[in-house]
């Protein structure tokens, strides 16, 4: 499963949605959705830009995390 931790990072720079969404050229509908991981996927030059804006790297933003649900175990 991959965690999205883009609201924590927003908040961790004092940035809004809506600054957000302008300066990536995006709607803030759809960044509301990749925050709340209501998608399947994010286009790199998307998520450069999200990066550019927030100085971070994209592992600050996107978190992998196993689902032990599949791997046969209890």
């Amino acid at each position: 499963m991959i965690r999205v931790n883009l609201t924590k990072v927003m908040f961790e720079r004092q940035i809004s949605s809506k600054d957000l969404a302008e300066k990536v050229g995006i709607t803030q509908a759809n960044l509301s959705n990749l925050k709340n991981g209501k998608v399947k996927g994010i286009r790199f030059h998307t998520l450069e830009k999200i990066c550019s804006n927030l100085s971070c790297q994209p592992g600050d933003i996107l978190e992998y995390l196993p689902d032990h649900s599949t791997d046969g175990s209890d």
